[in-house]
């Protein structure tokens, strides 16, 4: 199984990534691209509603831990689903809206194991990869962002499905 996973303040270039998997011969190449969200509010669920204007994320991290981290993450999604590869891409440092934060793509024989692995990437990138996010807006306030509720679910359900003998 062929793996890329990178910690790193520099963009990617998608289509390069998604050919690379797509090479492989697999039957399906599944991914997810994560943007900086503009128009956030600042209470941080992200509704956009109280109108202040976010201008930029800045993604802290200690990029040898990530790295690891986001490794681990990549092991547990390739014990769990039969990939032809995978990769695993999260950036840090400052990104303004609209610029890539993550890259997840999965390729495998049939697009089930592909979806469901690059879901489980998404889901486990986002609560257990050590990154920690800082909201910057217009006016020069900061703010730390807080682990979300659903996030935390989206990837504890995984951990059931696998005591439940599931990937």
């Amino acid at each position: 199984m062929s793996v890329r996973v990178a910690a790193q303040e520099a963009d990617f270039d998608i289509a390069a990534e998604l050919a690379r998997l797509e090479r492989l011969g697999g039957g399906g190449v599944a991914s997810f691209t994560g943007v900086v969200r503009g128009n956030d509010d600042g209470d941080g669920n992200g509704d956009g509603d109280d109108g202040a204007a976010l201008t930029a994320l800045r993604l802290e991290a200690y990029p040898g831990m990530t790295q690891r981290a986001l490794e681990a993450i990549a092991a547990e999604a390739a014990s769990r689903w039969s990939l032809a590869g995978l990769t695993l891409i999260h950036r840090f440092g400052t990104l303004g809206i609209g610029d890539r934060i993550v890259l997840v793509a999965t390729a495998a024989r049939h697009r089930g194991a592909a979806l469901e692995a690059c879901a489980f990437l998404i889901d486990w990138a986002k609560t257990k990869a050590p990154l920690w996010k800082q909201e910057i807006f217009a006016d020069g306030t900061t703010r730390w962002i807080d682990a979300r509720a659903s996030d935390d679910l989206a990837a504890a359900a995984w951990d059931a499905s696998a005591e439940h003998g599931k990937p």
